[in-house]
């Protein structure tokens, strides 16, 4: 069933550093009228890569994560800064996080995180064709770059350290993807 999006009648909006919190009065098809909340990131979006190393192996990251206050293990990720699109950013992060550019770069889909309240898409792109390539990162101490066969996600996603939504979905994504055939992005 299709349904018309609801009618926005306005949106307040606060600014809490990099994000802008904002509460939308909407006025839905049947005529019921809701204030929702959303969380609004104020930049131009971001990048996760999965970066082949070869065709059954992608190259993961071990990096402390402040929200869970432990070192997580995930596919490299970054903000697209102004001006770049998202195959320029995932050149960037890549070589800032794993140390290594890619011959080629396919966008495969985005992906959301707690899409009823939040806004925030990042783009899931699949790296081949890799080669040694360097740039400073941003990082306050250099990433662990830690192999991981794609055959062996089930053991992958058991690991306590493994824990981002977003990756774990992103490594299925990327293995379906190439079991299929590489179908169109």
């Amino acid at each position: 069933m299709s349904r018309p999006l609801p009618t926005i009648h306005g949106i307040h909006t606060d600014a809490y550093g990099p994000y802008h919190v904002e509460r939308l009065d909407l006025e839905f098809s049947n005529g019921e009228r809701r204030r929702y909340e959303r969380l609004r990131s104020r930049g131009h979006g971001s990048v996760m890569i999965a970066a082949l190393a070869d065709a059954d192996t992608v190259l993961l990251v071990r990096e402390y994560a402040a929200g869970t206050h432990r070192y997580e293990l995930g596919l490299p990720k970054g903000r697209i800064d102004a001006g770049e699109g998202w195959a320029e950013a995932a050149g960037r992060e890549m070589r800032e996080e794993i140390g290594f550019g890619a011959e080629r770069l396919t966008r495969l889909r985005g992906l959301t995180l707690a899409p009823t309240y939040m806004s925030h898409e990042i783009h899931l792109v699949l790296a081949e064709g890799l080669f040694p390539e360097r740039l400073p990162g941003d990082e306050p101490e250099p990433l662990e770059v830690q192999p991981w066969r794609l055959d062996a996600l089930h053991e992958l996603i058991l690991r306590e350290e493994f824990s981002e939504g977003r990756s774990i979905a992103a490594l299925f994504l990327v293995r379906e993807w190439l079991r299929s055939g590489r179908p169109a992005p």
